[in-house]
Protein backbone atom coordinates (compact mmCIF):
# COMPACT_ATOMS: atom_id res chain seq x y z
CA UNK A 1 0.00 0.00 0.00
CA UNK A 2 1.34 3.82 -0.82
CA UNK A 3 1.27 6.27 2.49
CA UNK A 4 0.34 9.06 -0.15
CA UNK A 5 0.92 11.54 2.88
CA UNK A 6 4.60 10.41 2.71
CA UNK A 7 5.08 10.35 -0.84
CA UNK A 8 4.17 13.90 -0.99
CA UNK A 9 6.39 14.98 1.30
CA UNK A 10 9.17 13.08 0.28
CA UNK A 11 8.24 15.01 -3.01
CA UNK A 12 7.78 18.18 -1.87
CA UNK A 13 10.35 21.29 -0.70
CA UNK A 14 8.46 22.42 2.08
CA UNK A 15 5.95 21.45 4.65
CA UNK A 16 2.92 19.79 3.88
CA UNK A 17 0.27 20.05 6.75
CA UNK A 18 -2.43 18.17 4.96
CA UNK A 19 -3.81 15.28 7.06
CA UNK A 20 -3.09 14.34 10.64
CA UNK A 21 0.20 13.20 11.79
CA UNK A 22 0.14 9.82 13.15
CA UNK A 23 2.28 7.58 15.46
CA UNK A 24 3.48 4.46 13.81
CA UNK A 25 5.29 1.47 15.12
CA UNK A 26 7.61 -0.33 13.46
CA UNK A 27 10.11 -3.09 13.66
CA UNK A 28 12.97 -5.13 11.41
CA UNK A 29 10.64 -7.62 9.13
CA UNK A 30 7.70 -6.13 9.97
CA UNK A 31 6.67 -6.99 6.16
CA UNK A 32 7.12 -10.29 6.79
CA UNK A 33 5.30 -10.25 10.33
CA UNK A 34 2.28 -9.07 7.99
CA UNK A 35 2.22 -12.01 5.33
CA UNK A 36 2.58 -14.94 8.26
CA UNK A 37 -0.02 -13.38 10.17
CA UNK A 38 -2.11 -13.75 6.90
CA UNK A 39 -0.80 -16.53 5.73
CA UNK A 40 -2.96 -20.34 6.02
CA UNK A 41 -2.21 -22.10 9.36
CA UNK A 42 -2.35 -25.98 10.38
CA UNK A 43 -1.85 -25.73 13.78
CA UNK A 44 -3.64 -26.49 17.48
CA UNK A 45 -3.94 -25.86 21.04
CA UNK A 46 -2.94 -27.58 24.21
CA UNK A 47 -7.07 -27.69 26.07
CA UNK A 48 -6.91 -27.43 29.86
CA UNK A 49 -9.23 -30.43 30.64
CA UNK A 50 -8.98 -30.26 34.33
CA UNK A 51 -9.63 -27.12 34.28
CA UNK A 52 -12.69 -27.24 32.09
CA UNK A 53 -16.27 -26.88 33.41
CA UNK A 54 -18.38 -29.78 30.43
CA UNK A 55 -15.80 -30.02 28.45
CA UNK A 56 -16.89 -32.60 25.87
CA UNK A 57 -20.11 -30.31 24.90
CA UNK A 58 -19.01 -26.91 26.19
CA UNK A 59 -19.63 -23.75 23.58
CA UNK A 60 -17.60 -21.45 25.05
CA UNK A 61 -13.65 -21.23 24.83
CA UNK A 62 -11.45 -19.40 26.84
CA UNK A 63 -7.76 -18.79 25.33
CA UNK A 64 -5.21 -17.22 27.29
CA UNK A 65 -1.88 -16.21 26.20
CA UNK A 66 -0.91 -14.32 22.54
CA UNK A 67 -0.83 -17.06 19.92
CA UNK A 68 -0.29 -15.86 16.04
CA UNK A 69 -1.73 -19.27 14.89
CA UNK A 70 -4.87 -18.98 17.06
CA UNK A 71 -5.44 -15.36 16.05
CA UNK A 72 -5.47 -16.55 12.32
CA UNK A 73 -7.91 -19.36 12.77
CA UNK A 74 -10.08 -17.03 15.04
CA UNK A 75 -9.70 -14.60 11.45
CA UNK A 76 -11.02 -17.30 9.29
CA UNK A 77 -13.40 -17.88 11.38
CA UNK A 78 -14.72 -14.47 11.42
CA UNK A 79 -14.45 -14.13 7.19
CA UNK A 80 -16.45 -17.25 6.97
CA UNK A 81 -13.55 -19.77 5.49
CA UNK A 82 -13.66 -22.25 9.16
CA UNK A 83 -17.20 -23.10 10.43
CA UNK A 84 -17.33 -22.48 14.25
CA UNK A 85 -17.61 -26.29 14.80
CA UNK A 86 -14.30 -26.77 13.38
CA UNK A 87 -12.19 -24.33 14.48
CA UNK A 88 -13.16 -25.59 17.88
CA UNK A 89 -12.30 -28.82 17.23
CA UNK A 90 -9.02 -27.87 15.79
CA UNK A 91 -9.17 -25.82 19.45
CA UNK A 92 -9.56 -29.20 21.01
CA UNK A 93 -6.76 -31.27 19.28
CA UNK A 94 -3.94 -32.10 21.37
CA UNK A 95 -0.67 -30.71 20.31
CA UNK A 96 0.74 -34.08 20.76
CA UNK A 97 -0.22 -37.71 19.82
CA UNK A 98 0.00 -40.58 22.41
CA UNK A 99 1.08 -43.83 21.31
CA UNK A 100 1.61 -45.33 24.22
CA UNK A 101 5.88 -45.92 23.10
CA UNK A 102 6.04 -42.79 22.17
CA UNK A 103 4.38 -39.25 22.61
CA UNK A 104 4.64 -37.20 19.25
CA UNK A 105 5.27 -33.56 19.51
CA UNK A 106 2.84 -32.36 16.88
CA UNK A 107 3.78 -28.70 18.31
CA UNK A 108 7.64 -28.95 17.38
CA UNK A 109 6.76 -27.14 13.91
CA UNK A 110 5.20 -24.27 15.55
CA UNK A 111 7.45 -23.62 17.97
CA UNK A 112 10.88 -24.16 16.84
CA UNK A 113 10.40 -24.42 12.67
CA UNK A 114 11.15 -27.49 12.59
CA UNK A 115 9.24 -31.22 12.71
CA UNK A 116 10.06 -33.28 15.69
CA UNK A 117 13.28 -35.94 14.50
CA UNK A 118 13.41 -39.51 15.14
CA UNK A 119 16.06 -40.80 16.98
CA UNK A 120 16.33 -44.66 15.36
CA UNK A 121 18.51 -46.13 17.47
CA UNK A 122 16.96 -48.68 19.96
CA UNK A 123 13.74 -48.09 18.52
CA UNK A 124 12.09 -51.43 16.96
CA UNK A 125 11.18 -50.86 13.32
CA UNK A 126 7.69 -51.07 13.96
CA UNK A 127 7.62 -48.55 16.54
CA UNK A 128 9.40 -46.10 13.75
CA UNK A 129 6.93 -46.98 11.05
CA UNK A 130 4.37 -46.05 13.93
CA UNK A 131 5.53 -42.52 14.65
CA UNK A 132 6.17 -41.90 11.04
CA UNK A 133 3.34 -42.51 9.90
CA UNK A 134 1.32 -40.41 12.69
CA UNK A 135 3.46 -37.89 11.99
CA UNK A 136 2.31 -37.74 7.98
CA UNK A 137 -1.08 -37.97 8.65
CA UNK A 138 -0.55 -34.70 10.29
CA UNK A 139 0.77 -33.11 7.55
CA UNK A 140 4.61 -33.42 8.58
CA UNK A 141 6.97 -33.30 5.77
CA UNK A 142 10.93 -33.90 5.45
CA UNK A 143 10.76 -35.98 8.66
CA UNK A 144 14.27 -36.80 10.22
CA UNK A 145 15.02 -40.69 11.16
CA UNK A 146 18.62 -40.45 12.23
CA UNK A 147 21.04 -43.45 13.57
CA UNK A 148 18.85 -45.92 11.71
CA UNK A 149 19.81 -49.42 10.10
CA UNK A 150 19.19 -50.76 7.00
CA UNK A 151 16.44 -53.19 7.59
CA UNK A 152 14.56 -51.05 9.73
CA UNK A 153 14.49 -48.75 6.57
CA UNK A 154 13.48 -51.36 4.55
CA UNK A 155 10.17 -51.46 7.12
CA UNK A 156 9.61 -47.84 7.01
CA UNK A 157 10.22 -47.77 3.25
CA UNK A 158 7.64 -50.29 2.57
CA UNK A 159 5.20 -48.13 4.65
CA UNK A 160 5.67 -44.26 4.00
CA UNK A 161 8.00 -42.79 1.21
CA UNK A 162 11.43 -42.52 1.75
CA UNK A 163 15.04 -41.52 1.10
CA UNK A 164 17.69 -43.38 2.77
CA UNK A 165 20.93 -42.76 3.17
CA UNK A 166 22.97 -45.53 4.45
CA UNK A 167 26.68 -43.59 5.28
CA UNK A 168 25.21 -41.82 7.75
CA UNK A 169 22.46 -44.56 8.61
CA UNK A 170 19.70 -41.16 8.07
CA UNK A 171 16.25 -41.05 6.21
CA UNK A 172 13.89 -38.86 4.96
CA UNK A 173 10.77 -39.47 5.25
CA UNK A 174 7.91 -37.94 2.88
CA UNK A 175 10.46 -36.31 1.03
CA UNK A 176 9.56 -32.72 -0.14
CA UNK A 177 12.33 -30.65 -2.33
CA UNK A 178 12.74 -27.49 -0.65
CA UNK A 179 14.83 -24.21 -2.14
CA UNK A 180 18.08 -23.60 -0.13
CA UNK A 181 18.78 -20.34 1.37
CA UNK A 182 22.16 -19.31 2.84
CA UNK A 183 25.17 -21.27 2.56
CA UNK A 184 26.24 -23.70 4.74
CA UNK A 185 30.11 -25.96 4.51
CA UNK A 186 30.56 -28.84 5.91
CA UNK A 187 34.26 -29.64 5.91
CA UNK A 188 35.85 -33.29 7.12
CA UNK A 189 39.39 -33.87 8.52
CA UNK A 190 39.02 -37.11 6.27
CA UNK A 191 37.08 -39.47 4.50
CA UNK A 192 36.69 -41.53 7.39
CA UNK A 193 34.42 -38.54 8.97
CA UNK A 194 32.49 -38.69 6.01
CA UNK A 195 29.52 -40.60 8.32
CA UNK A 196 29.08 -37.64 10.64
CA UNK A 197 29.70 -35.25 7.95
CA UNK A 198 26.90 -36.30 5.75
CA UNK A 199 24.20 -36.47 8.80
CA UNK A 200 25.14 -32.83 9.28
CA UNK A 201 24.53 -31.54 5.69
CA UNK A 202 21.46 -33.76 5.00
CA UNK A 203 20.02 -32.32 8.24
CA UNK A 204 21.04 -29.02 7.17
CA UNK A 205 19.31 -29.82 3.51
CA UNK A 206 16.49 -31.30 4.85
CA UNK A 207 15.70 -28.05 7.17
CA UNK A 208 16.15 -25.81 3.86
CA UNK A 209 19.44 -25.23 3.75
CA UNK A 210 21.83 -24.41 0.85
CA UNK A 211 25.17 -26.78 1.78
CA UNK A 212 28.38 -26.94 0.05
CA UNK A 213 30.74 -30.23 0.37
CA UNK A 214 34.69 -30.29 1.40
CA UNK A 215 35.54 -33.66 2.30
CA UNK A 216 39.23 -34.48 3.33
CA UNK A 217 40.60 -31.11 3.91
CA UNK A 218 42.81 -32.05 6.95
CA UNK A 219 45.65 -30.68 8.60
CA UNK A 220 47.66 -33.18 7.25
CA UNK A 221 47.27 -31.26 4.22
CA UNK A 222 46.52 -27.86 4.69
CA UNK A 223 47.10 -27.12 1.44
CA UNK A 224 43.54 -28.79 0.31
CA UNK A 225 42.10 -26.16 2.97
CA UNK A 226 43.51 -23.37 1.47
CA UNK A 227 42.41 -24.24 -1.68
CA UNK A 228 38.81 -23.86 -1.14
CA UNK A 229 38.79 -20.84 0.62
CA UNK A 230 36.27 -18.96 -1.66
CA UNK A 231 33.36 -21.16 -0.33
CA UNK A 232 35.05 -20.82 2.86
CA UNK A 233 34.83 -17.22 3.24
CA UNK A 234 31.25 -16.81 1.34
CA UNK A 235 29.58 -19.14 4.28
CA UNK A 236 27.53 -18.18 6.90
CA UNK A 237 28.06 -21.07 8.83
CA UNK A 238 30.47 -23.79 8.58
CA UNK A 239 30.38 -27.33 10.01
CA UNK A 240 34.16 -28.44 10.76
CA UNK A 241 33.86 -32.46 11.55
CA UNK A 242 37.58 -34.17 12.52
CA UNK A 243 38.57 -36.83 14.85
CA UNK A 244 42.66 -37.09 15.48
CA UNK A 245 43.43 -34.15 17.31
CA UNK A 246 40.80 -32.48 15.99
CA UNK A 247 42.91 -29.14 14.61
CA UNK A 248 40.39 -28.71 11.69
CA UNK A 249 37.73 -26.51 13.66
CA UNK A 250 40.79 -24.27 14.94
CA UNK A 251 42.44 -23.72 11.81
CA UNK A 252 39.02 -22.56 9.94
CA UNK A 253 37.83 -20.37 12.86
CA UNK A 254 41.13 -18.67 12.19
CA UNK A 255 40.09 -18.10 8.37
CA UNK A 256 36.70 -17.58 8.41
CA UNK A 257 34.12 -14.81 9.80
CA UNK A 258 31.52 -16.48 10.42
CA UNK A 259 30.34 -19.25 13.16
CA UNK A 260 32.32 -22.57 13.23
CA UNK A 261 30.59 -25.78 14.58
CA UNK A 262 33.16 -28.22 15.92
CA UNK A 263 32.02 -31.53 15.57
CA UNK A 264 34.19 -34.13 17.00
CA UNK A 265 34.28 -37.66 15.76
CA UNK A 266 35.35 -41.03 17.02
CA UNK A 267 37.74 -41.72 14.27
CA UNK A 268 40.88 -42.02 15.96
CA UNK A 269 43.68 -44.22 16.80
CA UNK A 270 44.48 -45.63 20.33
CA UNK A 271 44.86 -43.54 23.23
CA UNK A 272 41.96 -41.08 21.75
CA UNK A 273 39.03 -42.60 24.47
CA UNK A 274 36.42 -43.45 21.67
CA UNK A 275 37.14 -39.13 20.50
CA UNK A 276 37.11 -37.26 23.57
CA UNK A 277 40.37 -36.45 22.46
CA UNK A 278 39.41 -35.00 19.78
CA UNK A 279 36.30 -33.54 21.79
CA UNK A 280 38.85 -31.96 24.67
CA UNK A 281 40.99 -30.21 21.66
CA UNK A 282 38.06 -28.55 20.19
CA UNK A 283 36.64 -27.39 23.29
CA UNK A 284 40.31 -25.62 23.94
CA UNK A 285 40.03 -23.72 20.64
CA UNK A 286 42.31 -20.70 20.56
CA UNK A 287 39.93 -18.99 17.44
CA UNK A 288 36.84 -16.99 18.19
CA UNK A 289 33.61 -18.02 16.93
CA UNK A 290 34.16 -22.13 16.98
CA UNK A 291 31.48 -23.95 19.56
CA UNK A 292 31.38 -27.70 19.85
CA UNK A 293 29.02 -30.61 19.92
CA UNK A 294 29.06 -33.79 21.26
CA UNK A 295 30.63 -36.84 19.75
CA UNK A 296 29.96 -37.58 16.45
CA UNK A 297 26.99 -35.54 16.76
CA UNK A 298 26.13 -34.59 12.77
CA UNK A 299 22.46 -34.09 13.80
CA UNK A 300 23.02 -31.35 16.46
CA UNK A 301 25.71 -29.91 14.14
CA UNK A 302 23.42 -29.61 11.38
CA UNK A 303 20.52 -28.41 13.04
CA UNK A 304 22.59 -25.59 15.35
CA UNK A 305 23.71 -24.72 11.28
CA UNK A 306 20.51 -24.14 10.29
CA UNK A 307 19.24 -22.19 12.58
CA UNK A 308 22.38 -19.92 12.30
CA UNK A 309 22.31 -19.66 8.82
CA UNK A 310 18.00 -18.57 8.66
CA UNK A 311 18.54 -16.43 11.50
CA UNK A 312 18.50 -13.09 9.88
CA UNK A 313 16.76 -12.27 6.68
CA UNK A 314 18.87 -13.71 3.16
CA UNK A 315 19.12 -12.12 0.06
CA UNK A 316 18.67 -14.73 -2.37
CA UNK A 317 21.52 -15.08 -5.15
CA UNK A 318 19.86 -15.42 -8.62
Amino acid sequence: AVDFDVLKQELSDSLIEEGQERYQMTWPDKKKSVLLANSAISATLRPCREESVDFDTTQNLYIEGDNLDILKLLRSVADGTTSPEDALLDLKEAPFEDLDYAKIDLHRSVRQGAAEVIYGAGKTPEQIRGIVEAMGERGCRNILVTRLGREAAEVLADAVPVDYHPLPKLAVAFPEERPGRGNIVVATGGTSDMPVAEEAALTAEAMGNRVTRLYDVGVAGLHRLLANLDPLMSARCVVAVAGMEGALASVIGGLVDCPVIAVPTSVVYGASFGGLSSLLSMLNSCASGCSVVNIDNGFGAGYLASMINQMEGIKEEK
